[in-house]
């Protein structure tokens, strides 16, 4: 999972923080991995040291840098699950449609899928979907501004959200860090959630999509446009509440088996 772990055990920690978003309790990861406070704490502190996870009264967090993997490595996970996703949101997608695409692994996949589709118009704050999609079947491709983030190539800031804002597209097709029936639908870094909700408002039609590994998590920011969401895709039927969730906001469910 990361490279600066010395050992199983502090995997299994990171893994687990991962799966609950990003923070936990000592005891909590202690009854979920079957070992002693002790053993949390130990392996914690050697974490901490290498500024992996920082310790709280109680608690553990991940530090922001290693709370979300790489596009890369985002993009090696459930490659057959997210295959299908984008080839299912490609079908929705016409010629000369105009889409803005985010950061995400997955909507990296629906960018390969359009590759074959002409004329769209595109924009983007991701270097790998305008890389994708530019310079080929007669495509118009807008790269939002901004400094590219390392882990990601993402575009952010002032005039990244500048473009967004001031054009206007049939759909928004967005990722989600999670998704879970109490809190809809959640990302990893309050500057990819602003500009996801400056992209729900300039759409027509707005789709989250996501593989089902993201389904029951938590994410430290919440996306609170949920009521404005159209279509949900993912690989698997979600659970009871997070299908509540998308009855009581009006969410289209499409599960890509």
């Amino acid at each position: 999972m990361n490279h600066r772990t010395t050992n199983q055990r502090e995997e299994e920690i990171l893994r687990e923080l991962y799966r609950t978003g990003g923070s936990c309790r000592v005891s909590v990861l202690a009854n979920a991995l079957g070992v002693t406070l002790e053993t949390i704490r130990r392996n914690v502190r050697t974490l901490e040291e290498r500024n992996i996870v920082r310790k709280v009264h109680g608690g553990v967090h991940l530090v922001e840098d290693v709370q979300e993997p790489t596009l890369k490595s985002r993009l090696d996970t459930k490659v057959d699950a997210k295959e299908k996703l984008a080839a299912k949101v490609a079908d929705i997608i016409s010629d000369g449609d105009s889409l803005f695409l985010d950061i995400g692994s997955t909507t990296a996949y629906v960018a390969k899928a359009l590759r074959d589709h002409s004329d769209l118009f595109v924009v983007t704050n991701s270097v790998f979907v305008a890389q994708t999609l530019a310079s080929r079947n007669n495509n118009r491709v807008f790269m939002a501004g901004g400094e590219l983030r390392a882990h990601d190539g993402g575009a952010f800031g002032a005039e990244a959200q500048d473009l967004v804002r001031r054009l206007n597209v049939r759909f928004a097709i967005l990722s989600a860090g999670a998704v879970n029936g109490e809190n809809g639908f959640m990302l990893h870094d309050l500057q990819e959630a602003n500009l996801a909700r400056l992209a729900i408002d300039s759409a027509q039609v707005r789709v989250i999509v996501t593989d089902s590994e993201k389904l029951g998590k938590r994410a430290p920011v919440t996306l609170e446009k949920a009521n404005k969401i159209d279509l949900l895709f993912t690989d698997q039927t979600p659970e009871q509440s997070i299908q509540d969730m998308l009855n009581r906001n009006d969410i289209e469910l499409v599960v890509a088996d």
